[in-house]
């Protein structure tokens, strides 16, 4: 699994004009999903993202979780994490998983940092997204488990 993690201000995902999840400082995470994915890697990203210290402490060291940070997670399913862009101009997603495959593990990467304590709000799964956000630093990272 992967997953483009911003540190943000707010986020939001709107579908059709209707906002369907919103935060105000924490993590925009977007997830990915590939083949060779299981509920194991869901629970390991989870924990990755849940326990990831980028956001300042007292001293100004990105030293804490998002979770001690006061913070929530925006989470959003994204496929095209896993396009291949290596050959030609049009981006290969034969990496990427089904949806079929995708939306259970995506949903246990929710569930799973629920479990851990996060707030966390999502987008809906195989929808046109409209996603906003203002990026903190700006801190955007790559995380692969």
């Amino acid at each position: 699994m992967r997953a483009l993690l911003q540190r943000v201000s707010e986020a939001s995902v709107s579908v059709d004009g209707e906002t369907v999840g919103a935060i105000g400082a924490g993590l925009c995470a977007f997830v990915g999903v590939s083949h060779d994915d299981d509920i194991a890697a869901a629970e390991r990203l989870a924990g990755k993202i849940w326990n990831l210290r980028v956001f300042d402490d007292a001293d100004g060291v990105m030293n804490l979780p998002v979770g001690e940070a006061g913070g929530a997670v925006l989470v959003i399913s994204q496929f095209t994490l896993y396009g291949d862009t290596r050959k030609g101009r049009r981006p290969s997603y034969v990496s990427a998983a089904r949806p079929e495959q995708a939306e259970p593990l995506v949903t246990a990467v929710v569930e799973r940092l629920r479990a851990l304590g996060a707030t966390v709000a999502t987008g809906r799964f195989r929808a046109e997204m409209a996603v906003a956000l203002v990026n903190d630093g700006p801190v955007t990272l790559s995380l692969e488990v």
